[in-house]
């Protein structure tokens, strides 16, 4: 989350919207979000229904959710899946940006 915090922006200027859906309960997320003014979309997933939908792994043993990334294009169509193995394993965020401006090329 926070190198989507930081690239906030960059994702912005690709006409991107962010969407961070994790495990919390709605009231924790909401909370979480406005303390630490996190500018883009946050979904509260306490159900796993969204986890489910798109088969993030939910692991108890490895502190809930393992990280995926999804982008989505603006027809609904899934461009790029990347599940991560661990918190070391997200993609940079250039990577993603060069996937964006592909994506915005051909739209």
């Amino acid at each position: 989350m926070a190198q989507l915090r930081r690239d906030f922006k960059e994702f912005s200027k690709r006409d991107t919207i962010i969407i961070a859906v994790g495990p919390d309960r709605k009231g924790a997320f909401k909370l979480f979000w406005k303390q630490n003014d996190i500018p883009y979309i946050g979904l509260s997933d306490h159900d796993h229904k969204v986890a489910r939908l798109y088969d993030q792994e939910v692991n108890l043993l490895k502190a809930g959710r393992i990280p995926a990334q999804i982008v989505i294009d603006k027809k609904g169509i899934v461009r790029y899946v990347h599940y991560s193995k661990s918190m070391a394993d997200i993609p940079p965020n250039e990577k993603i940006f060069e996937l964006l401006d592909e994506i915005n090329k051909s739209d």
